[in-house]
């Protein structure tokens, strides 16, 4: 890393220090610049922010109740009972099941269970490599879709879904075997 004037001091800290506050002082000298009222556009602004939040807070609490559900009933530990034998002979660990089944719906819900994941077999076991590869190339499809589309005003999704999971299905594929390979 190089270090600013050679005295230990990371360039990195101090750029991270100094972003925000030059990027606000440079839109307010634009804005006085070209005489915009900034505190009305910032109002503006953030009027259409609380209307966007409205918008898709239905959606959004919808899908954090129905996850909760899920995994309070227990589903995710029946589904990986049933489905673990066939993922096994598939050469997807069983253990990292409830990370893939549960990626597509929620980020946090599933970085916590990437979490519990890396505690129990470790981060450089090959359900810890899987676990940790499969989580960096999947998304949170659900979570995505109800945000997107919930501020956009699409109703029918027709083939996201289904084209979201496949794609979602090829991630957790191909990070089983990238790791395995390599």
């Amino acid at each position: 890393m190089l270090k600013f004037f050679q005295c230990g001091v990371d360039i990195t800290d101090k750029i991270g220090i100094y972003a925000v506050p030059a990027v606000i002082v440079i839109v307010v000298l634009i804005g006085a610049f070209k005489k915009v009222e900034l505190f009305g556009s910032f109002t503006e602004g953030a009027k259409e922010g609380v209307g966007s939040v409205m918008s898709i807070a239905p959606s959004l609490i919808g899908l954090i109740v129905a996850v909760t559900m899920l995994e309070a009933s227990g589903f995710f530990d029946v589904i990986t009972r049933l489905l673990g034998p066939a993922c096994s002979t598939v050469g997807i660990p069983p253990e990292v099941l409830p990370l893939g089944l549960m990626r597509p719906v929620t980020g946090s819900g599933s970085f916590a269970m990437l979490s519990s994941i890396l505690e129990k077999y470790g981060p450089d076991s090959i359900i810890g490599k899987t676990a940790s590869v499969m989580a960096g190339s999947t998304e949170t499809t659900f979570y995505a879709i109800t945000v997107y589309y919930g501020a956009a005003g699409i109703k029918k999704t027709r083939h996201t879904v289904p084209a979201a999971l496949c794609a979602d299905m090829a991630g957790m594929l191909i990070a089983c075997l990238s790791v395995k390979m390599l």
